[in-house]
């Protein structure tokens, strides 16, 4: 196998050469270029695996190099070397597409993890037929979101997935993760919503034991569990300010540190996360850190909302009825053209998380193995025409990330307590699963059960 080649672009020959080095010593050849134009006449001439380019030169930015790799060479990653500290020009670059950056002075531990990775990139190409599979629908938008998704595989910045509650952002974030270099290593999901005040710090940075009253142990935390692979943050705006300090501190160093240790230690973690609130306005309320906002919003996803790719609705069906029979070892039930039809004119506001919801139930209660439309049992007021726009849905969480639901006329209150109570009756009580079938969190049910003094 012939050794792969680097392209180094650097001004300062000691640079130059504490690169060839390292790179040497990894079996990798190099040619170094003082400026972008040297590198332009360079790129052609051999089948570069990886380019290191720093981010001031004397022709030009860093930025101008990545982005003409990015248009003429786009299956070669580069990396940008980037001033310590300097984390507005290291985002710029992961923006303009560069796979990473690396600080000076460069730490050549993290500099040959860096480059593993980047290699690994040539042999995940195959894998991007597996998206389809995965992500299911032929709609437009689901190609659109296929095709990104394959992009930002590739590389190693922050990506934040936006969309509506049960659209499917974990699938999204695992895509990313097993279509890219790190498919190999650890995806570890962390719903953010879901873990105590008290105990956050424990379970993103471990600790050591004798630590605290209980800490009979040491623990490992969700970052050096993730090393060398993706740590997804689920619902990061449920995250506390004081968490939010420390997170950001640990994605821009590259390090943590457990309760109870005096060192920190270094992870090698790429970050995805996600929420179905708006972080723009969190940001503008004080509620969310802008710094916080714009590391991990590097490149935002956005998911299509179940509403906007209707046409994709018989193919979800199939599988998921499909799957459903598989799981029950129960044969496959039919379904009547009638139900299909009536699920293709619902809102779907609980998103693909509901239409599973929906047939789940729907095979329960279905005779001789035939669904029927009766047997969906769809809300009413989600069928056919469009909520008002100046009504929000009262089965989504506020998008406006106020602290209670908007308030809605007695009317609108009588139906949404009616549904809750249905969907409680249906569950037997099990508010988890109530708040699935509504297609809204725990949390939001909990509130209107409150509201309206549900037992």
């Amino acid at each position: 196998m012939p050794r792969p080649i680097a392209l180094i672009v650097d001004d300062e020959p000691d640079i130059c050469e504490l690169l060839e080095l390292t790179l040497s010593r990894m079996d990798i050849d190099s040619h170094s270029a003082a400026n972008i134009s040297a590198a332009k006449k360079l790129l052609p001439q051999f089948p570069f695996k990886l380019c290191l380019t720093d981010m001031r030169l004397p022709d030009g930015n860093g930025i101008e190099l990545v982005e003409y790799i990015q248009a003429c060479y786009p299956t070669t990653p580069s990396a940008v070397i980037t001033a310590h500290g300097n984390m507005e020009s290291a985002i710029t670059a992961l923006k303009a597409g560069a796979f990473d950056f690396v600080s000076k002075p460069v730490d050549l531990t993290i500099l040959r993890r860096l480059v593993k990775t980047a290699l690994k990139l040539s042999g995940a190409s195959h894998k991007v037929e597996t998206a389809h599979d995965t992500l299911l629908g032929d709609s437009d938008v689901m190609h659109t979101l296929r095709t990104r998704i394959a992009k930002l595989a590739r590389s190693q910045a922050p990506v934040y997935i936006s969309g509506e509650s049960g659209s499917g952002k974990e699938l999204v974030a695992r895509q990313i993760h097993q279509l890219g270099p790190r498919s190999e290593q650890p995806f570890i999901p962390v719903n953010c919503g879901a873990i105590p005040d008290e105990l956050m710090e424990s379970e993103f940075f471990g600790h050591k034991k004798g630590s605290f009253t209980g800490a009979i142990v040491d623990k490992t935390g969700l970052f050096q569990a993730a090393h060398g692979g993706t740590l997804f943050l689920d619902e990061v705006a449920d995250l506390p300010l004081q968490m939010q300090v420390k997170l950001l501190r640990a994605i821009q160093e590259k390090a943590v540190r457990s309760i109870g240790s005096t060192q920190e230690s270094p992870v090698d973690v790429r970050i995805l996360s996600a929420t179905h609130k708006n972080l723009s306005t969190l940001v503008s309320n004080g509620s969310f850190r802008q710094d916080l906002f714009y590391r991990i919003n590097v490149i935002e996803l956005p998911v299509p909302a179940l509403r906007e790719r209707n046409t994709d609705i018989p193919a979800l069906t199939h599988h998921f009825l499909q799957q459903l029979a598989q799981q029950n070892n129960t044969p496959m039930p039919s379904l009547d053209n009638d139900a299909l039809e009536a699920l293709s004119r619902y809102r779907f506001n609980g998103n693909v998380r509901e239409l599973e919801n929906i047939l789940e139930r729907a095979m329960t209660l279905c005779e001789d193995n035939n669904i029927r439309s009766g047997d969906l049992q769809l809300i009413q007021h989600q069928i056919n025409d469009p909520l008002p726009e100046d009504i929000p849905s009262i089965y989504e969480d506020n998008k406006q990330a106020s602290t209670s639901p908007p308030p809605l006329d007695p009317y609108l209150d009588n139906t949404e307590k009616q549904a809750i109570i249905k969907a409680l009756e249906q569950t037997r009580y099990n508010k988890t699963a109530a708040a699935r079938l509504l297609g809204i969190t725990f949390r939001a049910l909990r509130y209107r059960l409150q509201k309206y003094g549900i037992d």
